[in-house]
Parts: structure tokens; sequence; C-alpha cells
């Protein structure tokens, strides 16, 4: 039985006698059971997504299939039929000597059109007619046939369109069937394919496809890999099919694909060793009806994958990998094929993925995207020629910083080569043939630099005799004696220049978009003080709107500020190769004259701070206060780990920690941060950070570790649990060190006094208790003694489970005994009055109004309560 086909009927019915049958057993259901009590299935109550028989297959307007050197039509499967070359005389413009070759049925070709060729010795051109404008395939079947008077396997030729190059001096280079597959943007009514002849050879095809490609495969705005956040705009590309890959599966020919494309395995591909095939019946894959289609990938593609060989560890640290040789001279655009047919519920996979080892896809959830199982996903990038190495890899890993089930997975993958900007996907030089060679162009180059630096020298001379008086004490950035800026006023700038210039920062150096000062000036209404939301050592950060209304935050920086240059370098570059959603993302940067200035995306609900005091926000649930930290945790977590070099971020601090409009955290502020590589136990540097948080062991040894991060977070745990900052000069002496204070009630076993009064009632014992391990083991006063972030970030999930399990069972409990009302888990506070001085054992006794101080002079309720801490044994988390 083939593949996917249904299993034989035992019994027939009629359409109408079925319908019959459901009307009739709902109706006695409904009688019987109640209208309540009828359930309707899952798959009946949302059309989101839909079986791939249930899209009408593609009918193209043009459909020129030519079996060269044919004297008879060629029908494939799929009802495909080639033409032969007395119907297709009519598209061929050739003066040439009429050479058609055949041969006896070959085991070696894939296919019956391989077994004729037409073999051209001067240039010859098929041209067709184009019903629609558009994308089009274009195939060329190659297959060196064995023949008296020519050798196929030495021929050599070109072929070219009237504004792209496809193959340039193509030779066969082993003797088996190839076929090289094209997309091309189609703008004309009619299109020319050309074949060639180098100079003393001459050209074959064997077979020849024209065929209109559906609009909807392709994404015109595509993501580039590298800067984040930026898009390429594919409009203007033509593309060559590199690589296709059924991944976990055979090879499927273009039988299998309602638009003749053909898959190969993906076993030559892929590092077996670390990746287990899997696959389900084809049926079962779903497409979601916005926007999804067979026409991205049959079905036959997603209903196989490979995943993790090994997801029953503890903590998988491989990943399944691919690798393709490339020519890192072309952009090339990657799609990546997805469909969850591992899972046995939703949100039970969460996965990275890497190309060429930059994070592509940070914990994907495809529940969350598809809002199903066995449903197709795709995701296509863009790997500019910049950034491209060889051979190219693309990567899957399990995020080890969630609970339960780890796996990855892939169904598909598709490699494109793009077109250079000569109009070329094969070659240096375009069909118009102007362009110079690597000699001219070399020369080119060479006066170009010589040129600008007649003109740089110049400038310097010239600035050199305007220098101030004070030049020697400016410490400014855009220093007097740099002409080429960017700015309005800047020495040889026009306002033409500043769209090249971005052009350029963009594609070479990574940094994301480039603003003008004018641009940001009007986002901010003219840098308006009613839009600062946060001033900080570097400068005012201002709430500004971009484009069509996109929000940001703008940080304006201080152009005076040595540090602040510092910083401001720091920060694009660090943020411009980082990827992640618990890391705010870079949009863009201002380098004009003076100006210093840097662009996020902009966090609704501000710092983490202001939702824990001096603000009158409403106080966080110790639920969402939880989710915060464990968000932040996999921010830090992924600069240890998951970036091709280990990144400190070196000022872990409350402020530093953003919330979105969903309270999603996200870490901030980079200007501090160090790489660190592999090979590196520290990073020797002087000592930087915020008091309160910084690591002492760093502060003693002047060497920076991950563990200093590390070590800053626990202070974080001990703000969100208690409320307070994390260094207060108003409180007595004993209390003014919040990590210090706060450790010696968790040795008395009494750090539930010191907790934020809301909290009181509110809070699982089990819960805080984990919370406390994970906050003492960060505060160790040696760095090799605290845990890793993925340790922490462990002890907060947890914790977040013995809350999640401690709410779920008190709602029950409630339901089922509503008369006995659940005792809580702390008990509530007793107030002191406020006149009392202080406790022997320095407990505080400030009110609950002087807790919410804005002025933040912070003291915490001394309050009864169970001493939940005092049977402390040794700790046994992570």
């Amino acid at each position: 039985m083939p593949r996917g086909s249904p299993p034989p009927r035992l019994f027939s019915f009629s359409s109408s006698s079925i319908m019959t049958t459901n009307i009739l057993v709902a109706f006695i259901c409904l009688i019987i059971l109640g209208p309540s009590s009828v359930i309707i299935p899952v798959s009946a109550q949302s059309d989101i997504t839909a079986s791939a028989k249930s899209f009408p297959p593609f009918t193209p307007s043009d459909n020129y299939l030519v079996d060269c050197g044919s004297t008879s039509p060629t029908t494939l499967q799929g009802n495909r039929t080639f033409q032969p070359d007395q119907n297709t005389v009519k598209y061929l413009a050739y003066s040439g000597r009429d050479i058609q070759i055949s041969g006896p049925d070959n085991n070696n070709v894939p296919s019956l059109i391989y077994l004729n060729a037409k073999i051209f010795v001067s240039e010859a051109t098929y041209t067709f007619h184009v019903t629609n404008p558009g994308l089009h395939w274009i195939r060329l079947h190659f297959f060196p046939l064995q023949n008296n008077e020519f050798n196929l396997q030495i021929a050599k030729f070109s072929v070219s369109t009237d504004t792209l190059f496809l193959l340039k001096d193509y030779q066969m280079e082993k003797n088996k069937a190839i076929m090289k597959e094209f997309l091309v943007n189609v703008t004309t009514e009619r299109y020319a394919i050309k074949f060639a002849p180098s100079q003393g050879s001459f050209a074959f095809v064997n077979a020849l496809e024209f065929v209109t490609a559906p609009s909807k495969i392709l994404d015109y705005s595509v993501p580039l890999l590298f800067p984040v956040s930026q898009k390429f705009d594919l409009s203007t590309s033509n593309f060559e099919t590199t690589y296709r890959l059924n991944v976990g599966g055979s090879y499927l020919d273009g039988s299998n694909d309602t638009l003749g494309r053909s898959w190969l395995s993906d076993a030559p591909f892929r590092n077996n060793a670390t990746g287990q095939v899997i696959s389900v019946q084809p049926s079962v894959i779903q497409y979601p009806t916005a926007g999804g289609s067979p026409f991205i990938a049959p079905p036959t593609v997603y209903s196989s994958a490979v995943k993790m060989a090994d997801s029953e560890t503890t903590i998988p640290n491989f990943n399944i990998s691919w690798t393709m040789d490339i020519d890192t001279s072309y952009s090339y655009l990657i799609r990546l094929h997805f469909c969850d047919i591992i899972s046995k519920s939703l949100n039970e996979l969460y996965f990275n993925v890497y190309i060429n080892d930059k994070m592509a896809i940070s914990g994907l959830d495809l529940s969350s995207l598809t809002q199903q199982l066995s449903t197709a996903f795709y995701k296509d990038f863009v790997v500019d020629s910049s950034t491209a190495f060889n051979p190219l890899s693309v990567k899957v890993s399990p995020v080890n910083d969630v609970q339960g089930f780890k796996n990855a997975i892939l169904n598909g993958l598709e490699v494109f080569r793009m077109n250079n900007s000569l109009g070329s996907l094969d070659g240096e030089n375009g069909v118009d043939g102007k362009n110079s060679g690597p000699s001219k162009t070399v020369a080119y180059v060479g006066f170009a630099m010589m040129f600008g630096a007649f003109v740089g020298l110049g400038a310097t001379v010239f600035k050199w005799q305007k220098r101030p008086q004070d030049w020697q004490k400016t410490n400014s950035f855009s220093s007097w004696l740099l002409p080429l800026h960017a700015g309005d006023a800047s020495f040889m700038t026009s306002k033409a220049s500043l769209s090249r210039k971005s052009q350029f920062f963009s594609s070479t150096m990574g940094l994301g978009r480039y603003f003008s000062f004018a641009e940001l000036s009007d986002a901010t209404n003219n840098w308006d003080s009613n839009a600062i939301i946060g001033v900080g050592g570097f400068g005012n950060v201002y709430y500004g709107e971009i484009d069509d209304g996109t929000k940001v935050a703008v940080k304006r920086g201080n152009p005076q500020s040595e540090q602040g240059i510092n910083e401001f370098h720091t920060e694009i570059q660090m943020l411009s190769k980082l990827r992640h959603r618990h890391l705010v993302s870079l949009i863009g940067y201002c380098d004009e004259n003076t100006e210093m200035i840097l662009v996020y995306e902009f966090m609704q609900n501000g710092p983490f701070r202001d939702h824990l005091y001096g603000k009158n926000f409403p106080p966080l649930t110790w639920k969402q206060r939880l989710e915060i930290c464990i968000g932040s945790a996999r921010g830090l977590h992924y600069l240890h780990t998951g970036a091709s070099t280990a990144i400190i971020h070196r000022d872990v601090k409350t402020t530093n920690i953003l919330l979105d409009e969903n309270l999603v955290a996200k870490m901030a502020d980079f200007g501090l941060s160090k790489d660190c590589l592999a090979n590196e136990t520290h990073v020797s540097t002087a000592v930087k950070g915020s008091f309160g948080y910084l690591d002492p062991e760093y502060f003693r040894k002047q060497q920076l570790t991950d563990k200093s991060d590390v070590y800053s977070f626990g202070v974080v745990l001990l703000e969100a649990l208690c409320t307070r900052p994390a260094i207060n000069p108003a409180l007595p002496r004993e209390q003014v060190n919040l990590a210090e204070w706060a450790m010696q009630w968790k040795r008395k076993g009494l750090l539930d006094k010191i907790i934020d009064p809301t909290l009181v009632g509110n809070i699982n014992p089990e819960s805080m208790k984990k919370f406390a391990e994970a906050a003492e083991k960060c505060l160790a006063e040696y760095g090799a003694d605290r845990p890793t972030m993925g340790d922490v970030l462990w002890n907060l999930e947890y914790a977040l489970q013995l809350q999640e399990a401690s709410l779920q069972g008190k709602a029950e409990e409630e339901n089922k005994v509503s008369a006995a009302p659940a005792s809580p888990a702390i008990v509530a506070p007793t107030p002191v009055p406020t006149s009392a001085p202080s406790t022997p054992d320095n407990r505080p006794v400030s009110s609950p109004e002087q807790t919410r101080n804005p002025a933040e002079l912070q003291t915490i309720d001394d309050h009864s309560g169970t001493a939940m801490f005092a049977q402390f044994a040794e700790l046994n988390g992570r």
C-alpha cells in the first residue's frame, strides 16, 4: 500500500446514510444528556487549520515543458507532459546545425526526459510568452548521454536571460543527471533563455521548464540573520535552489510535490550521532488557513523530522546540526520548516535555532505560533554575503533552562542563492558585459582610497589650523580633529550621503539602523522634558515614536562623558550580535557630531524596581515576581552560555530589568558588559558596577567572571522578596546593605519576618524556601561556591511550580470545603507601635507607610509569623 494511503474499507456506506446517522445520534444525545452535555470535537471548534486536500491545486498560467531532442511527448507522474522538438520549435531561435541525440534506457537517470538531448554549436535562445508577470520556475535538466561525435561531459557553456546570468561557463562534473532550478521574477511579456557555448565548445540541454510559481511561496520582506531586527527586501531578487532537504525523510521527486519540486534526503548533510528520525502519516499534517499552504512544502515533508537522539538527559548539552557547502560571495535565503509531530500536548516543545552559530530563533514555541500540533510552520532568514561563511551550518538544540520535556526538531530545510548586484547567480560579470574584471576593480578601489586619503589629509590640516585654544582639554566624543562625521554639519557630508552611510553601517558593521538627529528630534517632540522616562549616568531616556507609530525608547548620551563614549560603543557592539526574547532589542543608533543616541524597543512597564518600591504601582503577586526573576535569569543564562563568546553583563540590578506590556522581563543596559573567551576563566578589568550589587571577590581581585553576575542577581532576588533598595544609607548601620542584613535573618531562620508585607499569607512556604536557597547560594563569598545561572534558573522554576501547585490545591480545597477556610501560609503580621525604637536583635521597627516611601527611605515591618526557616537543614538545591 502506498505511504499515506487510507486503510481499506470494511463496510460501505453512502454519504446520505452517514449524515442521517450522525444527526440521529446527536439528537438522541441532546435528549438524554441535555444541551450542555454535547461535546463538540476540538477540530470542529476551530477553523484555524486545514488539511492539504482542502487547498485547491495550483494551475500555472504559464506551463512550458520542453523535452529537448525528443520526437514524441513524454508524460511524467503528475500528468506533467513534456513536448518534443517539433511542437516547441516556435520558441527556439537558432541558426546552427540541428543536432539531436538519444540514448538507451539507463538506470542512472531518474526520468525519461534525460534520454534525449539537443546540442547547440552556436548561440540558441528559447523565448516564451508570459501570460502573467511574477515568479516563475526555470528548471534546466542535464545528463551527458554517450555519443560518438560529442562528449557531453566536456561541454562548456553559459545560460542567461536578458538581465540575469544563470550559469557561467558551466561544465558537467559527474556522469549523472543534474537539474538546475531557478526562481526568477519576470516583469516582461516575453522571457528569453539563452544558451551560449564557450569558445571552442558547445552547449546542450535535455529538458527545459518555464512554469509560473505561486506568488504566496515567497515573503518579500525577510529578516536578516545579522544584524538583528533588520529586514531584507526580496522584491527584486532572483534565486537558485542550492539545497532542498526533506529532513528525516527519503528523496521525493516532482510527483510528490504539487509544484514539481524535488527534495533530497538530509542524511548526507546531517550529524547522525545526535539526531533521530521520526515520521507520521502525511494525512495528519495540517496547514494554517491564514497564510499557510501546501505550496510552501507538501505534507510528506512535514510528516518526517529529525529530533534529539537522546532527549531524556537532564541537561542535553548538544544539538543536531546540518552543514552544506556554499559560495560566500553570494547572499542566501534560508527557509526552515517545522511541524510538531513529537509532542503529546501543546506547550511541550521549546528549542533554539542557530544559523552559522548565530541565534536565529530563541526559544521557538510552535504551539504559540500554530495553536495546534502537527501544523506546518516555516521561517525565512537572509544571510548576507558579508556575514556568510563556508560551510553553512544549521543547528537546533533544546532550551536547557525549561523544565520537563526537552527536545528539538527540524522537518525541512531550503537554501537559495540570491543574485549579486551585477545580476548574476554564477560568476563575477553581469550579462551586459560592461562590468569590470578583478584587475579594474582593484584599480578603481585603489584610486578611490588614494583620493580619500588626500581629502582626509587636507581636511585634517584645515581642522588643525582652525583648532580651538583649549583643544588639549577638549574631551567631547566628536573631536574637532575628526572631519568626517555623520551630522548635517559634518565636513563633506550631505543629506544624500546619510542614506548611504546608513546602508554602509547596517551591512558592514551590523550596528542596526542608523537614525539622523533630526529623525530622533521629531520622534521625541524635540526632546520634550515630559517625554523623559528614565535618567541614568549615560544620559536621559526619552519616549518616542518612529515611522508608522512604532514606540521606542531613545537614550541620549552626554557628549562630555568619556565613560559614556565607551558605554555607547560597547552597547551597540554587544546588542548587535545578541538576539533573545529576554534581552532588550537594539533598534538603531545615532552618532552625529557630539550626539550619542541609542534607540531600543519600548518597554511599557519600565524597570522592575519601580514595581517593587518607590512608585505607586500595585504590588506584584509572588507568582509575577517569580516569573520576572525567571525571565531575567534566562536572559543572563543566554549571555553566559548561548552567545558565540560568553558575555558578562557586569551591571545586573532591578533598574536594568525592564518589563514589557505583559510583564515579560528583559535585561537591558549593556554598556559595562565584557566578552569572555571560551578558554578564559576570568577577565582582568577595573571594578565597575553599582554599589550594593558588586561582587566582593571581583572587588578584591579585580577579576571579573560570570559568577559576578550571579552575585548581583542574588541581590535582585532579595529585592524582589523584601521590596527595599540594595543600599539604603538612611537605615541603621546594620540594615544599610540588603544582602548582609537579609542573610543574617536567613541564618536565624526568620527571613519571613522581613518580606514584603503584601506577600504575607499569599506565598507558599516551600516556594519561598527554595527561592531563599537560590538567593543564598548566589551570595556566596567566593565565586567557585556560587551556582551557574542555569542552576539558579532551575531553582526558580521549581519555586514557581511549588507556588502554582499551592494555588491550585488551595482553590480545589476551597471548592470542596467552602465552610472551612484554608489556613494562610504565613501568619498575618502583628503591627508594632511606631514609637518603639529597635529590638535587641536589630529587627526593623518602621511602619508599612514608611515601607512605601516614594523617597525610598525604606524599612521593613517587624511582625510575628511562623518560623518557617528554623528547620532549615543542609541546602539541597543546585
